[in-house]
């Protein structure tokens, strides 16, 4: 937790985090603020590609469902033949 405003001095934000934040001033804020904005959107590639992830693989099972059933399918009617045959 911040006790000051990002960037505006040493010791903010659980450190030091560099001569250009520990200086403060308008350099020490802009620099904060390019940090924050490369979290977010590194933050935000992150949830894209798990996004993707997990899209592969609902497709990856439902095409196992699908195979699945259609082996349901000829299993079951493998056995009504031989029930037939009977």
């Amino acid at each position: 937790m911040y006790v000051g405003e990002p960037g505006s001095g040493a010791g903010r934000g659980g450190g030091g985090g560099g001569s250009i934040r520990d200086a403060g001033g308008a350099f020490g804020k802009l620099e904060a603020a390019r940090e924050d904005e490369y979290f977010y959107r590194k933050q935000k590639e992150q949830l894209s590609n798990l996004k993707t992830h997990l899209d592969k693989e609902i497709s990856f099972h439902e095409e196992q469902i699908k195979r699945h059933q259609e082996a349901i399918s000829r299993h079951r009617e493998h056995m009504n033949d031989m029930d037939k045959k009977e």
